[in-house]
C-alpha cells in the first residue's frame, strides 16, 4: 500500500471516530412514550381484600391518567410546557408567568376556547398552566400521590373537592378530547373519576 493511501486510509479513520464520537455526546430525541388507552373498572379490584393493597392498586390505575402526556404537559417543573406525545418543550417558546403566559404572549393568544385541529393546536376556555406547586414531570407516582394531597400544594383542596376536581373539571377532561395527533389519556374522565373516588374511600394511600 502506497504511503499516499495509507495516509487517506488514516484520516477517514480518524473522521470516523470524531463523528462517532460527537454522535454520543448529542443529544437524542426522545422515544415516543408507550401510551395506555384504556383502564380497569373499580370492580376490579374487589378482590384485593387488603385495603391498603387495594388502594395502592387503585393509585397505579389513576397514575396511567396523571402521568400521561396529557397532563405531564400542563404540569412542567419548569416555566416552560411540553407538547406532543413526546413531551417536547412548547413551540413557539413561552413561559409560565402567572400560568397564563408572559405579557403579549397570554395562553389565549393562540389557544382559543376549543381545539383547532386544521392548525393543531389545542383550546379550552380555562387553558393555561398548572401552578408550580402543582408541578409533576419527573417525580415518581408517590411523590405527586402525597402532592396531590397537601393542600398547600394543590389548591387548597380537602379530598372531597379533589374527587370533583378529577371527575368533572373541564379542563382536566379535555385530556380525553384532546384533538389534532394527540393520543387521549387513558379510559374516560368518568373512569378515571371513580377510580379517584374509590382510591380515596380506601383510605388514599401512597406508593412509597
Amino acid at each position: 500500500m502506497s504511503p499516499r493511501i495509507v495516509i487517506l486510509a488514516g484520516a477517514a479513520g480518524l473522521m470516523l471516530a470524531s463523528i462517532g464520537a460527537r454522535a454520543a455526546t448529542e443529544p437524542q430525541p426522545k422515544a415516543k412514550p408507550v401510551m395506555t388507552t384504556s383502564l380497569k373498572p373499580v370492580s376490579a379490584f374487589a378482590g384485593i381484600k387488603d385495603s391498603k393493597a387495594r388502594s395502592l392498586a387503585l393509585f397505579a390505575e389513576v397514575g396511567k391518567v396523571i402521568q400521561s402526556p396529557r397532563c405531564l404537559n400542563c404540569h412542567p417543573v419548569g416555566d416552560r410546557p411540553t407538547q406532543t406525545d413526546a413531551m417536547r418543550p412548547h413551540m413557539p417558546w413561552v413561559v409560565r408567568a402567572d400560568g397564563i403566559g408572559a405579557p403579549g404572549l397570554h395562553c389565549p393568544t393562540c389557544h382559543h376556547a376549543k381545539n383547532f385541529d386544521p392548525a393543531n393546536v389545542p383550546g379550552n376556555p380555562k387553558w393555561m398552566l398548572a401552578p408550580p406547586e402543582m408541578a409533576w414531570q419527573g417525580k415518581t407516582l408517590g411523590q405527586i400521590c402525597v402532592q396531590l394531597k397537601d393542600k398547600s400544594r394543590n389548591g387548597g383542596r380537602d379530598m372531597a373537592a379533589l374527587e370533583e376536581h378529577m371527575a368533572t373539571d373541564d379542563l382536566v377532561g379535555w385530556g380525553w378530547h384532546p384533538g389534532g395527533n394527540r393520543t387521549p389519556a387513558p379510559g374516560t374522565q368518568a373512569e378515571f373519576g371513580a377510580l379517584f373516588k374509590a382510591w380515596a374511600q380506601s383510605g388514599a394511600y401512597c406508593p412509597a
